[in-house]
């Protein structure tokens, strides 16, 4: 009796003390628990309006080893929210005791801690949200509220004291000075997208493709090509008499159909006064537009340029379509002056008293693009080979822009400096013409992102009225453009992988269930629809790369700047390009390049308002780059001229670096690197690069879907 009474004594005693291990391991996981939130408010300072701690209430412990007990953390957060006492937290489920099962008992050696390590730096990563800095977002605001709360995201609405992952601007890069983390801006986008300078951009494409980039109307700058404007038109009028063309005339820096009109002659312009101090823009005016409703209207679509350098682009699936608001009659001097019938522009046309306001994407004027394609494909339209053309002009575009993009990039954040990583929201204002054809009217750096409309109830009295239709698109652009920016994706998708990993047997199906995400769900977007960007670069890159010429030069304009920030070319940095990529010879002289440098970049500077920095701009550097390729490449289209001309200065550059990396790893005296021929000796005909390249060029385009 005394051996069974102690073996039941044993028995007990041993569970007692598996009863109070666990109760043990439950208290202290609480606490690391609560003291894991502590830190985590204190880190993000979101206090304001919480409850205090009860008076008595004892402090969790500090625990020395955790990553994120930092007194200096403290200080953290919302530079215009005091700091208060963190919130009392509710006690967490228990948990068993390392090593132990939910029923205390123990489990395989080894498994249990390397789970429980996992989840416990996992856990911060489960909790730490995506902090957003959106003190500068201005009319976005609204749409940036919601798409961050739809997200989980944590905001900063007055700024904050340490970095943000995420700064949101609303007007440039400029707008606030950051050293880390992302901004929605690229600096020098402003100044690109504008209309004399998207007009040059793309003027030189239609140089060396003008099959392929015929989607935007023929441009002069006014007032520098005012005659020959004039010249030109009266050169087409006199070979054909029958032509009676409409021109558009866009101030450079006007926004929101701000002070756009029409003319039929040249000699309608309104030189005097305003022109030399508001450059312009003047385009053939599209006079055959589609027409729905017999009303003219144009699309907006959404364009994130994720990355700069590699090149990354994203299109929205859906866009708006903005109606005029008086049908649609080709121009005649009688209705040139009538806006609401010629001019798309949603901040005129609400002033019309014809301006619908719907809450139907169907109806109104104004609508998403997807129900006009519907519209479109219900009577036959092939909608794919529409987007996929819309597509084709996007990349192009952006194709266009890049150059001079890097240009501005490297200037504001030379390459070893901190700085931000850049993304941005581009709108594009495209029109359809009657045969389907896409046009490019303008590009915009910052796109209205307003989810409201201002109502009159009486004459000088509004209230902003919300708009359903540009919530559903523009909200939707904005949360999927952060879902893509997510600088902690990588991290929680690394983790979840980790805590994944099977190891076999239902106790670690079990301890599976210990170490899942404190909301018990492993994918916190499982909650958010499908992303509504739809990559379009790289994934058609083996389509346009081969317009991609000027992005080329661009890289040997930037190599020759010498000083880092600079953004103009000196006369030094030329002649050492000239040299470098042996370009000289005796037809071309030092002395003669001298004179092209100077010349070029007089003419330049002439054109350019920004009289800052003297030197060669990269549209000069290009000028000059087509004239030595005409000069060394004879006969040949002037894309392969081209071409060609940058395939040698590409090669005679690598041979540079090969032979300065050479001496930089003590090679001996007299090793040279293995003799590769030029790009013309490397060919069995001995023909210049641009016919190999000749070669590249793809076949009929298939479509872009």
């Amino acid at each position: 009796m005394r051996r069974g009474s102690s073996e039941s004594e044993l028995a007990a005693r041993w569970e007692a003390e598996a009863v109070a291990a666990a109760k043990a391991a439950a208290k202290a996981e609480a606490e690391a628990t609560a003291e894991t939130a502590e830190e985590q408010v204190r880190v993000d300072s979101g206090a304001a309006g919480e409850p205090e701690r009860k008076a008595g209430e004892e402090q969790p412990k500090a625990a020395p080893t955790r990553a994120l007990a930092q007194p200096s953390l403290v200080e953290e957060g919302d530079a215009r929210v005091p700091q208060r006492p963190p919130p009392t937290l509710p006690p967490s489920k228990p948990k068993p005791a390392r090593g132990l099962c939910l029923h205390g008992k123990p489990l395989g050696k080894g498994r249990s801690r390397k789970r429980s390590s996992g989840h416990r730096s996992g856990e911060n990563c489960y909790q730490r949200p995506v902090t957003v800095d959106s003190s500068k977002a201005r009319t976005s605001l609204d749409a940036l509220k919601i798409s961050i709360r739809q997200l989980k995201w944590k905001e900063f609405p007055f700024g904050r004291r340490l970095p943000c992952d995420i700064y949101w601007h609303g007007v440039s890069f400029h707008d606030n000075d950051i050293f880390s983390g992302q901004v929605n801006k690229f600096p020098g986008m402003t100044e690109m997208v504008r209309k004399i300078t998207l007009s040059r951009a793309v003027r030189t494409m239609q140089n060396l493709f003008p099959e392929e980039y015929n989607f935007y109307p023929r441009s002069w700058i006014l007032p520098d090509e005012f005659q020959l404007f004039v010249a030109q038109v009266r050169m087409v009028k006199d070979d054909d008499p029958s032509w009676k063309p409409t021109f558009i005339v866009k101030p450079d820096g006007g926004c929101q159909g701000d002070g756009i009109y029409l003319i039929k002659d040249p000699s309608d312009i309104r030189l005097a006064g305003t022109l030399q101090s508001r450059p312009a823009v003047v385009q053939e005016y599209i006079c055959k537009p589609l027409l729905i409703d017999k009303l003219k209207f144009d699309i907006r679509l959404y364009v994130l340029l994720k990355s700069l350098d590699p090149l990354e682009i994203y299109i929205a699936k859906d866009g708006l379509s903005r109606f005029c608001t008086e049908p649609y009659q080709e121009p005649t001097p009688k209705n040139l002056h009538h806006i609401f019938m010629h001019l798309t522009n949603y901040s005129l046309n609400i002033h019309s008293g014809n301006f619908i306001h719907s809450d139907s994407t169907s109806t109104g004027s104004k609508r998403t693009f997807s129900s006009i394609l519907c519209r479109l494909s219900s009577k036959g339209v092939d909608i794919k080979k529409v987007w996929s053309d819309i597509i084709s002009l996007v990349i192009k575009t952006v194709i266009a822009l890049t150059p001079e993009l890097k240009v501005f990039y490297q200037s504001d954040i030379p390459t070893g400096r901190p700085g931000p990583t850049c993304f941005q929201i581009l709108g594009f204002d495209i029109l359809l013409m009657k045969n389907l054809k896409p046009i490019l009217l303008e590009v915009n750096a910052n796109p209205s992102m307003r989810i409201e409309h201002e109502h009159e109830l009486s004459p000088g009295v509004f209230e902003n009225v919300p708009s359903l239709v540009d919530e559903e698109v523009k909200v939707a652009v904005i949360r999927d453009t952060l879902r893509l920016m997510d600088p902690l994706k990588k991290k929680r998708e690394n983790q979840s992988q980790q805590l994944e990993k099977p190891f076999g047997g239902k106790e670690d199906a079990l301890d599976g269930e210990l170490t899942s995400a404190p909301d018990g769900n492993a994918n916190p977007e499982a909650h958010l629809p499908s992303i509504c960007l739809k990559q379009v670069f790289p994934k058609y890159a083996k389509q346009f790369n081969y317009l991609r010429l000027v992005d080329r030069m661009a890289n040997l304009f930037i190599r020759f700047l010498g000083i880092k920030g600079s953004m103009k070319l000196g006369p030094t940095g030329f002649r050492t390009f000239i040299r470098n990529c042996k370009l000289s010879s005796s037809s071309l002289s030092m002395a003669a390049v001298d004179i092209l440098y100077i010349d070029i970049t007089r003419r330049w500077n002439s054109m350019t308002l920004d009289q800052r920095d003297s030197g060669m701009c990269l549209q000069a550097f290009v000028e000059a780059f087509f004239f030595l390729a005409q000069r060394k490449f004879k006969m040949l289209p002037l894309h392969e001229q081209v071409a060609s001309l940058i395939d040698l200065c590409e090669y005679h550059l690598s041979l540079l670096d090969e032979k300065r990396l050479g001496c930089g790893r003590g090679v001996p005296s007299g090793g040279r690197p293995a003799h590769r021929g030029t790009p013309q000796e490397s060919s069995p005909s001995a023909q210049p690069a641009g016919d190999n390249y000749a070669n590249k060029l793809p076949l009929p385009r298939h479509t872009l879907s």
